[in-house]
């Protein structure tokens, strides 16, 4: 059937179109408003080496140039980043952190890149949040923000680096202000209007489809009925 064909058929069976569609309608107002508000909160940690470099002096009377660490940035940073990302978003930090499957608060650690396989592009940490109150929000941001900084502190201390060689994390952005996600609501009403859209439209065809299939069995009987009524109104000694 083609578009002006199917617009004929809904305008024909309105009556059934129409109240089907409206309580589509219904329950996608009702799945944006049963759904909760979610928010969201970020923060940004960068990496950066200290001022006198990454290496000792073996001779303490020709110590190490002192720098900028604004201004000292290298692919080992990169690395250390990539290796905070890996080890904040595993299970075993998340559990300590108080976040469990299915909590309404949860957190993701990661390099700011839409593509998950690249984790090396730069010292960059970020970190996000999300929750149902906006307290809980900025909250975990800030929770997971001291814990990676923590977890830099344990990981250089286990590889026994010398202390005047420890990298620092410094707040690039600080948790943010917590702002409203409507997206799960929004998708979750507009797969509701959807599935009304499309029950409206079946129950229209299917409505269709039976008054047209029992007026062509009427038409089919009345000339069976017609034949028989002829031939009973026969004279009795007429042959057939």
């Amino acid at each position: 059937m083609d578009f002006w064909g199917t617009v004929l058929v809904l305008f024909r069976r309105w009556y059934v179109a129409l109240p089907v569609l409206l309580l589509g309608l219904g329950g996608a107002g009702l799945a944006y408003a049963s759904i909760p508000p979610t928010y969201l909160s970020n923060g940004v940690i960068v990496l950066s080496i200290p001022r006198t470099g990454g290496t000792v002096p073996p001779n303490p009377r020709l110590p190490n140039p002192i720098t900028n660490p604004l201004l000292n940035f290298d692919y080992g940073l990169n690395m250390t980043a990539s290796i905070l990302i890996q080890a904040m978003g595993s299970p075993e930090v998340a559990g300590e952190l108080g976040v469990t499957p299915g909590d309404a608060t949860s957190y993701k650690v990661s390099n700011g890149s839409t593509n998950p396989e690249s984790m090396s592009s730069g010292p960059f940490v970020f970190v996000y949040a999300e929750s149902d109150s906006p307290e809980g929000a900025r909250d975990m941001v800030a929770r997971v923000m001291a814990r990676t900084k923590v977890e830099l502190l344990n990981r250089q201390t286990k590889v026994n680096a010398p202390r005047e060689t420890f990298l620092t994390a410094m707040d690039v952005v600080s948790p943010t202000t917590p702002q409203p996600e409507q997206g799960s609501r929004a998708r979750a009403a507009a797969a509701a209007a959807g599935v009304g859209a499309l029950l409206s439209l079946w129950s229209t065809f299917a409505v269709e489809s039976y008054l047209v299939s029992r007026r062509a069995r009427r038409g089919a009987q009345r000339p069976g009925r017609a034949s028989a009524a002829s031939r009973d109104a026969q004279p009795s000694g007429v042959a057939g």
